[in-house]
């Protein structure tokens, strides 16, 4: 064989000579135009959490201040008329800090968006970033949203629940399984609320579009309503009624957001 034929047939498993290196990988660029490496990229998700865990613990200390007060408005919605009691002896201590990380968490969410926010960035373009910053706001608005709707209904599920109580069946609520209770469902309510960002985006990667999502209007409802069923606390009507409607609200805003936007 010639040297020309073994230049055109090559060696296994080596590149031919003339043959063209494959183009690098991309890299992510950030919002003021500089360029990351994997590297920089890891070392930017390390600085994110440090900053999202310390707005926490921050939060989390100012929520233990005014605990004493958050477990008086979180049990104002019981309609007992003795205070609750606890049956372990580190139980309150446990309690008030759960409060306070709760409290700390919903404090702390603004960092939170934000950090998460400037990690995505680099790896979306301008237009791309340009449709979606409008929604970070929104998505602080629509946790706040969530939290205060699993609060309004609160009393109607407790209401609820204790009126099953009968003279032979009288209720025994303990503190703790009560406050684990209450706080789970601030948190459920207020990252289901954060479906709209989630359909805007799928649409923004054409899985999801206006007409697609308005055609399943019916299929929607059910969804929504079976879901505020599973996540509210009681079984009244009145908590996943109230849920739902403000689910189906926003989900026929975010119909419109998303054909404004073309999709």
């Amino acid at each position: 064989m010639d040297a020309d034929a073994a230049r055109e047939v090559g060696v296994p498993g080596r590149p031919a000579p003339d043959a063209e290196p494959p183009p690098p990988a991309p890299a992510l660029v950030t919002e003021d135009g500089s360029v990351m490496s994997l590297v920089d990229h890891l070392g930017e998700l390390r600085r994110r959490l440090f900053r999202s865990i310390l707005a926490v613990v921050v939060g989390g200390v100012v929520g233990f201040a005014v605990s004493e007060q958050a477990v008086g408005i979180l049990a104002a919605p019981l309609p007992l008329d003795e205070a609750l009691r606890f049956t372990g002896l580190g139980d309150a201590f446990a309690i008030r800090l759960k409060i306070a990380l709760v409290i700390g968490v919903i404090l702390a969410m603004p960092i939170l968006l934000f950090q998460g926010w400037r990690f995505i960035a680099p790896g979306l373009t301008e237009d791309e970033r340009r449709l979606v910053r409008p929604w970070i706001p929104l998505s602080l608005l629509f946790f706040a949203l969530g939290v205060t709707l699993s609060y309004v209904v609160l009393p109607y599920a407790a209401a609820f629940l204790v009126g099953f109580a009968t003279a032979d069946l009288q209720p025994l609520i303990t503190a703790g399984p009560y406050f684990d209770f209450v706080t789970t469902m601030f948190l459920a309510f207020g990252l289901v609320l954060q479906f709209p960002i989630v359909l805007y985006g799928l649409s923004r990667v054409g899985i999801a579009s206006s007409a697609r999502l308005a055609a399943s209007r019916r299929y929607v409802v059910l969804i929504m309503f079976s879901l505020a069923a599973i996540i509210t606390p009681g079984g009244d009507l009145v908590s996943p009624a109230i849920l739902t409607v403000t689910m189906y609200t926003l989900f026929e805003l975010t119909i419109l957001a998303i054909r404004r936007s073309g999709k």
